[in-house]
């Protein structure tokens, strides 16, 4: 009987330090999300097409200011 009660109380001290932490949830890592960057390539030559457009029509409509006025007859 001795035999048996010192080994329960050795189970129970062993029992008591495996369980002396508290259970804890298992922390999860979460998963890496990788996003590429998208690429266009229209982005390259849109702007400058753009500017070209604008100094053509800034060019032309400055050549008017030079010529002679038109005359009316009433």
């Amino acid at each position: 009987m001795k035999k048996i009660l010192t080994g329960a109380m050795a189970l129970t001290l062993l029992a008591s330090t495996a369980f002396a932490g508290g259970y804890s949830e298992p922390m999860m890592e979460e998963p890496v999300i990788v996003e590429e960057a998208s690429t266009s390539s229209a982005g390259g030559w849109v702007v400058p097409l753009l500017l070209i457009a604008l100094v053509a029509v800034a060019v032309s409509g400055s050549s008017d200011s030079a010529a002679a006025p038109a005359v009316m007859d009433y």
